[in-house]
């Protein structure tokens, strides 16, 4: 008899409460769809409206909690997750379907955002700096928002709630998370582990369901001060009007259409192991998956054939097995998207030279799984050269010049991250200047971000702010000037100033 799959539950002003509405959903292995991993709250706006206020009630206290010991709890919670990596993992793995190595690099993502941020509760920095007049001092220091609303995707589903818990809470701020739909027990895993680490009650709440009935009103809450979002810019865009009227603050971390670019020079070896991993890896389901490969004409023909014979044996399968390489689409929707860009591919005249087809028979049957796929010969104009697929298909492209690879790369509406693969020096840190990403990579892959680097892409791919880093607490923080005047005299500044360097 089968087990029966377990009931999750929202995480409320400190309890484990059921959704208002009273409904449920299942979360299901993309590998195994026979599996049931979880069974969760479908909960709507009396649910959001209930930890939106235990966060705003919960604010009053933790604003006032000394930076360091938030740190301290951070860390706690770091080392929870060091502790209990390997079950987090496989969980993260039965729920998306990325290979057991990938989602313990996910885990880790999350144990060294948790520890680094512990140590900002001891380097929040502000500056002091002269003050124009005499007996006066000048500083400015940073201070919490308050309630911030956190949405987040599917693909790295503990590494990003950890991207923007962690810097939240030691800022002061306290949080609503809502996790995707698909990926809801990674993250209700985390706020287990901030419970059993002791962070007070209504600090970190949690409530899952669709965006419809709970990212739309977090995002409108009048309570919420922040909304921290990643996913497609589709979405970004309408939260980014939503929180306009009135006047929020939002993080945007959206759509990547990423470029590796590989010189006549390159070490095609190491071009080859990086453009695989960087198209293939979570089966092309990252922001930052390498989905452009542009190749110079002198090395174009052998690089492709060797590519090609390299995805073509990869090992796609049950990411829980080891020894497999790449695991499936998250669900029947992505799976869909793959296959429908690979019609557009071959509708548009790119010849596809590896992949193109849902695998099918035995295990394969149980789960959304497809080939990895590469198209040659792809140009500019084409579709699946434009836009975002976030599946296992590559567009290689031939150039001819330094500068033609160049414009190539930076014709795209994104801009999170690029890579070039050259031993010319020169050329690397031309690249560096010319390419219009936020994050760039030489003889590298365009996957491999540090959480101690900031996160973050220029044009349609964010708004500015950047996750990871010190530069995380610009988001989750606001500055305050402040003045301090021991002349016991009023001093007016910009008037009384053309008597201060006298000096009797």
């Amino acid at each position: 008899m089968a087990k029966k799959p377990t009931v999750y539950k929202n995480y409320i002003d400190g309890k484990w409460v059921a959704s208002a509405t009273g409904k449920t959903f299942e979360n299901v292995n993309p590998a195994d769809t026979s599996e049931i991993v979880g069974i969760f709250q479908d909960s709507d706006e009396r649910d959001v409206n209930a930890a939106v206020a235990a966060a705003k009630k919960a604010y009053r206290k933790w604003r006032l909690v000394p930076a360091p010991k938030r740190g301290e709890l951070v860390m706690k919670l770091g080392l929870w997750l060091m502790e209990n990596k390997e079950r987090l993992a496989r969980d993260a793995t039965r729920e998306m379907g990325k290979v057991l190595a990938e989602t313990r690099g996910d885990l880790q993502e999350g144990i060294d955002m948790a520890l680094l941020c512990a140590g900002e509760g001891r380097r929040m920095y502000g500056e002091t700096t002269p003050a124009e007049l005499p007996n006066k001092f000048a500083m400015t220091v940073r201070q919490p928002l308050g309630v911030c609303g956190l949405i987040t995707p599917w693909n790295f589903p503990m590494a990003i709630p950890t991207w923007k818990m962690m810097p939240a809470l030691v800022c002061g701020n306290t949080v609503v998370i809502k996790p995707a739909t698909l990926t809801p027990l990674t993250v209700w895993n985390l706020v287990k582990g901030a419970e059993e680490v002791g962070i007070p009650k209504g600090v970190v709440n949690y409530v899952t369901g669709s965006g419809r009935r709970v990212g739309d009103p977090l995002t409108k809450h009048p309570d919420v001060s922040l909304i921290s979002f990643t996913g497609s810019t589709e979405v970004g865009r309408s939260i980014n009007l939503a929180c306009a009227t009135d006047f929020k603050r939002v993080g945007l971390e959206m759509g990547g259409k990423n470029a590796v670019i590989v010189m006549d020079d390159a070490n095609l070896e190491l071009a080859l192991d990086g453009v695989l991993w960087g198209a293939f890896g979570t089966t092309g389901q990252r922001c930052t998956a390498t989905s452009r490969c542009i190749v110079q004409k002198g090395v174009y023909d052998k690089f492709l054939k060797a590519l090609t014979r390299r995805a073509k044996a990869l090992k796609v399968g049950n990411g829980l097995d080891e020894s497999v390489e790449m695991g499936p689409a998250v669900d029947a929707s992505q799976l869909k998207t793959d296959l429908d860009y690979i019609a557009i591919g071959k509708k548009e005249g790119a010849r596809m030279v590896c992949g193109g087809k849902r695998l099918k028979g035995g295990d394969y049957d149980k789960g959304f799984f497809i080939e990895p796929t590469i198209f040659a010969d792809v140009t500019p104009d084409m579709r699946i050269f434009k836009e975002e697929i976030f599946g296992p298909v590559l567009s290689v492209v031939p150039f001819d010049t330094f500068e033609e690879g160049i414009e190539i790369a930076n014709d795209s509406l994104y801009g999170l991250s690029g890579s070039i693969y050259t031993q010319d020096v020169n050329r690397a840190f031309a690249a560096m200047r010319d390419i219009q990403t936020g994050i760039f990579y030489v003889n590298a892959p365009t996957i491999g971000a540090e959480n101690h680097l900031p996160f973050g892409g220029v044009k349609q791919t964010g708004n500015g702010h950047r996750e990871g880093g010190h530069e995380a607490l610009d988001l989750f923080s606001e500055w305050k000037a402040i003045y301090v005047d021991f002349s016991g005299t009023l001093q007016r500044a910009q008037i009384d100033t053309d008597d201060v360097v006298k000096v009797d």
